[in-house]
């Protein structure tokens, strides 16, 4: 691989293009509890091959019909559900806003399909995954199961899990009364992603070195 190509954000993610998402929820289950808040952040590469945030949508949204809404889980979040000034939108709405937006950024990286990246990134796209099958939304950009998870990602770089913990390990500010709101912490969850590959770079992992090169030899003799 060139350094030309090794720059293009298709070749990085081998063809995926990634998108920065998370949820405020009414519980634990995707399948019957409400979605009440989703924010998602594109990422743009510059020439020299540096990640960082590009576009970004944020939707309050209506809980669907029959939707459970634990208590506990409306304590954690502060969310009112049926407050006039959260200015809530469908998921219906809410979704096809960010697909849209997600296959133009699809169609202008040259790449094949989007990765949901989140921390603790199974629940986040699980919510993304049910919400657009109850909103019968055919062209769903996501992979239906892949994910980039930056809970993972912080505690092999960081040694670090929880995304506060993380962001500050990572020299990055973190404000734990902003936290538990959609938009914020998927732009704090963009911000961690882009200094982990950034960084993996700067330390010479991105380009991979050719598997016959002395790195490799090393690690062989060293087994």
């Amino acid at each position: 691989m060139t350094a030309t190509a090794a720059n293009q954000l298709h070749e990085r993610f081998r063809g995926y293009y990634p998108v920065v998402i998370d949820v405020e929820t009414g519980g634990f289950n995707a399948s019957t509890d409400a979605l009440l808040e989703i924010a998602a952040i594109t990422l743009k590469m510059d020439k020299n091959g540096w990640l960082s945030p590009d576009q970004t949508f944020h939707f309050h949204v209506s809980p669907f019909e029959g939707a459970n809404l634990e208590p506990a889980a409306l304590a954690f979040t502060g969310i009112d559900p049926w407050s006039a000034l959260r200015g809530a939108v469908s998921e219906q709405e809410a979704l096809e806003q960010i697909f849209k937006g997600v296959r133009k950024g699809i169609k202008a990286n040259q790449c094949q399909r989007a990765v949901v990246v989140a921390h603790n990134a199974s629940f986040d796209h699980g919510f993304v995954m049910a919400a657009a099958e109850r909103a019968g939304i055919k062209r769903n950009p996501f992979h239906p199961f892949a994910t980039f998870d930056t809970a993972t990602l912080a505690g092999l770089a960081l040694g670090q899990t929880v995304l506060a913990k993380a962001c500050k390990a990572a020299g990055m500010s973190f404000d734990n009364k902003e936290a538990h709101s959609a938009l914020y912490d998927t732009r704090k969850t963009a911000e961690l992603f882009c200094t982990i590959v950034n960084r993996w770079k700067t330390l010479g992992g991105w380009p991979p070195a050719p598997v016959d090169s002395p790195v490799f030899a090393q690690e062989g003799d060293a087994s």
